[in-house]
């Protein structure tokens, strides 16, 4: 690692966008540190991809919920080093009406989608704010403005990130931090695995484009915002939709 390389803490990144994410800032030439919760063999996956990339990142197996998974991944960046990134990506998902969700869907999202990333933020401030500089970028979705049945809680917690998106930018912005969200539409990885299977040909008669995104598109966009080329953009959400939040 060179003194002037870039550090960045990516979360959720054993697969999906987190893995896309990951790959394309290592490269960029980002040191990384990789969080992940279960799937050992996914994350060895994505090490591989960010090392074929020309990256080694160290990895914090921990669930993002844990009371010390901020101090764990933050120290990780910093025995890099510095921590100039934060993308806040992982999430939890559950697609039940609201009647019949349980406590324990509801408890995850809240737990995941907001309590994690607030503390996650927080704890990457404090380093953020003592170089003066920094950026940060959340993973909402486009359920947030275009919500379906089913999508109560987990809109409403992705509802919750872009507003404490927009909020952070205002707080931060004159220490030189950035903050911003990207908001994915439908994007073609495991998690959308069987809504494709069930309403695939419906699903892309709803995006202007007529496809679904890849989360190589969306790892571009969030590249996009971590980067010098966005030095002038905060407060922003992003959508990756190919045209869904405007579609029919």
């Amino acid at each position: 690692m060179t003194p002037a390389a870039r550090v960045a803490i990516v979360t959720g990144a054993s697969r999906g966008i987190g893995r896309a994410v990951a790959v394309r800032l290592a490269q960029e030439g980002t040191e990384l540190v990789l969080g992940h919760a279960r799937d050992a063999a996914a994350m060895d996956e994505t090490v591989a991809a960010c090392r074929a990339a020309g990256a080694d990142p160290a990895v914090v197996r921990i669930d993002v919920t844990a009371a010390d998974a901020p101090a764990a991944l933050v120290g990780a960046a910093l025995a890099r080093g510095r921590l100039d990134v934060l993308v806040n990506n992982a999430g939890a998902v559950a697609d039940d009406l609201l009647a019949v969700a349980t406590d324990a869907d509801l408890d995850r999202m809240l737990a995941v989608n907001i309590a994690a990333l607030t503390r996650l933020t927080r704890a990457a401030l404090r380093p953020m704010l003592r170089q003066r500089g920094g950026a940060i970028v959340n993973l909402s979705s486009v359920l947030a403005t275009r919500p379906g049945r089913g999508n109560a809680i987990y809109a409403g917690t992705k509802g919750f990130v872009e507003a404490f998106t927009r909020a952070l930018a205002v707080e931060v912005g004159g220490k030189g931090i950035r903050v911003n969200a990207v908001a994915p539409g439908i994007i073609a990885t495991g998690m959308t695995r069987a809504v494709q299977a069930l309403a695939g040909a419906a699903l892309r008669e709803r995006v202007a484009l007529r496809r679904l995104g890849t989360a190589a598109e969306v790892a571009a966009a969030v590249a996009f915002l971590c980067s010098a080329d966005a030095a002038y953009v905060s407060g922003a959400i992003l959508a990756v939709d190919g045209g869904f939040t405007g579609g029919p």
